[in-house]
């Protein structure tokens, strides 16, 4: 193969497809199974696909047993292979001394932690050989099927794929014909080739949206930073029991402090801005697995929906909603239309979700079959962008 095509976003205008492809044809008695490998100049792609075939049609599948032979104790860089969570500090060291059981245990920042494997290390898994050599591990076209991490022996230096189970163990529920995702190793003695290298998007599926002319990619300024570092909250009161709620004084997405940003972004052609804690229900949002925390469409006594909208019209600017759902995946997915409805009747027409916390169904992981694979893209602080015609 050897193409190009045009991303609907990104840093080039234009990508080229060149690889070759090898299908491997494997039979067991009567169940088959195909291997693709596709090689291109900086590395190599490979997945699993279980055709149409009498025997086999819908199944479950108790484990993935991909491994990678590393040729050496090389330096990697990695964080732990937690099933709920990206946020941790990168660590730096041989693959021999592998052990995320400490930094599991120091993140105490972190609420919501699941790993336990301590030899489990997530994806991208990026590495350097004593020789100068970058090898880069992860996936690409994950849809409907578990993330997945990497065990390391520490001896053998053999990466083993370790999937997300779901909430009974199970890792993925499958029906013939499904291809899995592609298992991605991309080489470079230069690190920045790694990151510039298109060889994922190549392996990602071609987007399926016809007209795609109301995307339009645009930088924005956002009402978030100043909660993270304590200047300014969330949550409108300081008490979720008192009603109605007490203003604490202290709440950022305010009328005023909102068109404040408004005016940042229209003197510095920023394209929109977007608004964390303009709805009810941050005084009691986070950590106790509720099902029902937001119903996206009831804004705070101080966030005149009305005036805002107006004046980023008036001013050139776009709002960007906001809906978290504090892992309450579910929650969501039944209340989208209506917060959707809500959203364009005021002019919002992207949105940033959440999912920050337990999730929802509970019992399942984010980056399981059912929220990773569907529901949360992105894990923890995963967002998904959606336009008038669907999803970006």
């Amino acid at each position: 193969m050897d193409e190009s095509w045009k991303p609907v976003w990104g840093e080039v205008a234009t990508i080229r497809n060149r690889y070759e492809e090898l299908t491997v044809h494997l039979r067991k008695e009567d169940r088959l199974l195909d291997i693709i490998f596709r090689v291109f100049e900086d590395g190599v792609g490979f997945r699993y696909v279980f055709p149409v075939q009498p025997e086999l049609k819908y199944f479950v599948v108790e484990d993935e047993r991909t491994q990678l032979a590393m040729a050496g104790d090389h330096k990697a860089f990695w964080i732990p292979g937690d099933y709920d969570t990206n946020e941790y500090l990168y660590t730096v060291s041989a693959l021999s001394r592998v052990d995320n059981s400490a930094m599991v245990a120091s993140s105490a920042d972190i609420a919501v932690r699941v790993a336990p494997d301590p030899q489990s290390v997530q994806t991208p898994l990026m590495m350097k050989s004593a020789d100068g050599l970058y090898v880069n591990i992860h996936e690409a076209a994950l849809v409907g099927y578990p993330a997945m991490q990497l065990h390391v022996d520490r001896k053998s230096f053999v990466l083993e794929s370790a999937l997300v189970p779901d909430a009974v163990g199970n890792k993925a529920y499958l029906h013939a014909p499904f291809a899995t995702p592609w298992r991605t190793v991309i080489v470079s003695d230069k690190a920045a080739d790694i990151l510039a290298s298109k060889m994922i998007l190549n392996l990602n599926e071609p987007c399926v949206i016809g007209n795609t002319g109301w995307i339009h990619p645009m930088k924005f300024v956002g009402v978030w930073w100043e909660m993270q570092t304590g200047k300014s909250t969330w949550s409108y009161s300081n008490n979720a029991d008192s009603l109605p709620l007490v203003a604490s004084g202290r709440h950022g997405a305010n009328t005023a402090n909102v068109k404040r940003y408004i005016d940042f972004a229209a003197a510095n052609h920023l394209g929109g801005v977007l608004v964390e804690g303009w709805n009810v229900g941050w005084e009691d949002w986070f950590g106790n697995w509720k099902e029902n925390v937001f119903d996206f469409v009831s804004p705070y006594p101080d966030f005149d929906m009305r005036e805002v909208s107006a004046y980023a019209a008036a001013k050139g600017v776009q709002m960007i909603m906001h809906n978290e759902t504090s892992g309450s995946a579910t929650g969501y997915e039944r209340q989208m239309d209506t917060a959707f409805r809500y959203m364009t009747a005021w002019g919002y027409h992207s949105v940033k979700t959440g999912y920050v916390g337990k999730i929802i169904p509970r019992g399942e992981h984010h980056d399981g079959q059912v929220d990773g694979g569907s529901l949360c893209p992105g894990g923890e602080e995963g967002c998904s962008v959606w336009g008038d015609a669907g999803c970006a």
